[in-house]
């Protein structure tokens, strides 16, 4: 009988009759990514929690997206009361499978902070790239988002939270002639167009996201004591509701393992995999610079030692170029009832090695749920001969666990007191604010010096035209000394006028006035 792990990988499922051999992915080539595709019922949930299985009890750190909030029962162990225990010990017996019921180790995230340890990140590790992806927006506003990133970073302003963004935005804003000089146009438009998108993130439940203490990736990389990989459960059921945020924070996290991450070559078994749930949610009117820089990421960070596996209704959500990557493959059922999906299928069964015993085609459709076309890396990293293959069941428990369970986890978990209550630390907001009341400030201490020139140049003048003797219209040349004092009067109102404006502009009054100016500009456009 063959259990979870074989000498040299994670053993997948096998064969009776009309199957092929035993399957299994060689942990040497975990790293060459994957692919887990197949119409909805067919079974792709029960193929991720066994791959999950099978690296845990590699000792390799798992990641993995529950979007239907069915993969928490990773963490207890499955029963010989369920519903299923009799199929799946069927089964288990005829490919050969130590069916043994085991709980893994699991810690829960979850963004919102609500089914988990609240997944944070800050706004200068996201970057500029990345969020703009994340709000859509054109490329004058992306521009205008590169600009206060980089004012940020010269003038030493830490951005954290979305608070930050905002306050470093305005201060864009009020310094637009000044940048347009320096950087090129800034319009007050595309900074308010920024501000707009940033309110409907924040609606979305974004303002949990981006924060401190940010995500440390060591503490998703950690091996229980006895040597298992931890089985990272991400909630996103309530996440994907905002799918774009959804696939710009996997996208973040996989940019953040391919930076941190250091090189290792070719390792025995990875350093950690990645499964990316609805993959098409990444892909889709994506702008091709992001494609690009997906397929970039996943043809460099297997040298990280990181797996990617994408797992998705069908193949043809994924780009040609990111596909070729994708070595280990698991193909359930596809459905083909009009002519896109019968293309879809020709497409599927053209990916891989053919089997003399069987057309691919025939076998993707006709394959049940738990079975599977299969076709993973060999030795010299050559890619299988397809097969059909029975699933071996999982160990765990199959479906969702009770919010009681779930939080009697959460609360054994030793990451609570790092994560769960958020910091707001001096950064940008906090900076500008400060720079505000410190110039509010001078300005009210100023205003009564300037209030006094007002008042004696009004005297002078005053006492200027008290001495000034009234000319009739017979006289025809004024005296040198009116003449003197007609001169001193103009300059007197000038003067006055000038300073009264100056001192209002600089006043508490004046600063409202202006706001008001660009509040109205914001609230137009």
């Amino acid at each position: 009988m063959t259990g979870v792990l074989t000498e040299t990988g994670i053993f997948v499922g096998g064969g009776g009759e009309g199957y092929g051999l035993p399957q299994e992915l060689l942990l040497k080539y975990g790293n060459r990514h994957g692919l887990v595709a197949g119409a909805t019922g067919t079974g792709k949930t029960v193929t991720l929690q066994i791959l999950a299985e099978g690296f845990s009890a590699a000792g390799v750190p798992v990641f993995m997206a529950d979007v239907k909030g069915d993969l928490g029962g990773i963490a207890l162990p499955g029963s010989a009361n369920g519903k299923l225990h009799e199929p799946f010990m069927a089964r288990a017996q005829t490919i050969g499978f130590d069916l043994t019921y085991r709980d893994y180790p699991v810690t829960f995230w979850d963004m919102f902070g609500e089914q988990g340890h609240p997944v944070r990140t800050t706004i200068s590790e996201m970057g500029p790239l990345l969020l703009a992806r994340l709000l859509d927006l054109s490329e004058a506003q992306e521009g205008v988002l590169n600009i206060a990133f980089h004012l940020a970073d010269s003038e030493g302003m830490a951005l954290l939270d979305l608070d930050d963004l905002r306050a470093m935005l305005v201060y864009v804003g009020e310094k637009a002639d000044e940048l347009s000089l320096r950087y090129g146009n800034v319009a007050v438009q595309s900074v308010g167009a920024i501000q707009r998108r940033l309110l409907v993130l924040e609606n979305q439940g974004a303002a949990q996201f981006f924060g401190e203490p940010a995500l440390d990736l060591a503490d998703m990389m950690r091996l229980a004591p006895d040597g298992r990989g931890q089985i990272n459960i991400l909630a996103a059921d309530k996440l994907m509701s905002s799918p774009r945020l959804y696939a710009t924070f996997l996208l973040w996290l996989l940019s953040e393992l391919f930076e941190e991450l250091p090189e290792v070559g070719d390792p025995d078994k990875p350093k950690f995999v990645f499964f990316f749930d609805e993959a098409h949610l990444l892909f889709d009117d994506a702008p091709k610079a992001l494609v690009d820089k997906v397929e970039q990421v996943a043809r460099l960070i297997r040298s990280k030692g990181v797996g990617i596996y994408f797992i998705t209704q069908n193949p043809a959500d994924v780009p040609e170029d990111i596909l070729g990557q994708l070595g280990n493959r698991v193909q359930h059922a596809l459905r083909a009832f009009t002519a896109k999906d019968q293309k879809d299928l020709r497409r599927a069964a053209e990916n891989y090695r053919p089997n003399p015993r069987f057309e691919t085609e025939t076998a993707i459709k006709e394959v049940g749920t738990g079975e599977a076309v299969t076709s993973f890396l060999q030795n010299k990293g050559v890619p299988g001969v397809v097969e059909r293959t029975l699933v071996r069941p999982p160990q765990s428990r199959l479906g969702p666990i009770t919010p009681e369970e779930r939080q009697i986890i959460v609360k054994a978990s030793p990451y609570g007191l790092k994560y769960d209550q958020m910091i707001d630390r001096h950064s940008a907001a906090e900076i500008l604010a400060a720079r505000a009341q410190k110039a509010a400030a001078e300005a009210e201490a100023a205003e009564p010096e300037d209030t006094a020139e007002p008042a004696s140049a009004k005297l002078e003048f005053n006492r200027a035209r008290r001495f000034t003797p009234i000319k009739s219209a017979k006289v025809e040349k004024a005296p040198r000394s009116t003449s003197t004092r007609r001169s001193f009067r103009s300059d007197s109102i000038a003067e006055v006028f000038g300073k009264s404006l100056a001192r209002q502009l600089g006043s508490k009054a004046g600063k409202e006035l202006v706001r008001g100016v660009l509040g109205s500009l914001f609230k137009s456009r």
